[in-house]
Parts: structure tokens; sequence; C-alpha cells
């Protein structure tokens, strides 16, 4: 519950029993940006699946990507694809999308929240998958621009 989100610390009391979770320091620290969902023409890393205690990597690792635009996640939390369970996805691969128009959802601490594009192009390749924990500033899409 605490690693999925934004919470540092939780304490539960009761008559004589006391339990503090903490959330290890390298968690809390991020990199901080003045733009909330910052889109670069840069490579992402070449891996999808995020492990338990995901750490965000420079994107250099994925070559002859030079002329692609990632985006990436504005915030720590829940990665969804679809808006809900029966919907179809936001977007698949090949979908054209536009600045403004909804490519997934985040859930942070029971909030849902719509990851809206910045750019125009077509998707080239989803990076996380469907209901996973992402990290900020994590890459979710990469997207060829129109």
């Amino acid at each position: 519950m605490v690693n999925k989100s934004n919470i540092g610390e939780v304490t539960i009391e009761q008559k004589d029993f006391k339990v503090t979770i903490k959330q290890k320091e390298e968690k809390v620290t991020q990199v901080v940006s003045s733009v909330p969902m910052q889109l670069q023409s840069a490579p992402a890393p070449a891996t999808a699946a995020p492990a338990p205690a995901v750490s965000v990597e420079p994107p250099k690792a994925a070559p002859a990507a030079d002329n692609l635009i990632t985006i990436k996640s504005p915030m720590i939390g829940t990665f969804y694809r679809k808006s809900a369970p029966e919907k179809p996805n936001l977007v698949e691969v090949g979908s054209e999308i536009t600045p403004g128009s909804v490519v997934c959802i985040i859930e942070a601490m029971k909030l849902f929240n719509e990851i809206e594009s910045e750019v125009k192009g077509r998707i080239v390749k989803v990076l996380v998958d469907d209901a996973s924990p992402v990290e900020y500033d994590q890459p979710l899409y990469l997207v060829e621009p129109a």
C-alpha cells in the first residue's frame, strides 16, 4: 500500500499496539522538473517490465530511436491502458494521437488521473504493462512525431 502511493509513513495505533511503516529514503528522492509531463525526443530504455523497486534509468538504452518522442509518467502510481476494465485500451501501437488526447490513466492514492499527450504523432511502442506500478519520469510510450 505504501509503495503504490505517495505516502512516506503510516502509523497505526491501538490500545497497547503500535505499527509504523516507512518508505525507503531512496524512493522519496525524485528528479524535479518545471514541466509536469516532460516529453523529450530521446530514446527510451529497452525494458518494459517494472520491478518492485523500479529505478528510473536515463533514456539511452534503445538504439536507432533518435526521431522518437518519449511520453513519460508525470507521477508515481499504477499505470492503466483502459479507462475501465470492460473498455478498450485508450491507445494501441499505431494509434494516431494529438495534443490533449488521453493516452493512459495513472492511479495515485485512489485518484485516477488522465494523462494527455502533448504531441501529435503515432504510438510506436508501449513500454509499460497494464496495471503495473510506475515511477515519476518513467517512459510510458514511444511516439513517432507527425
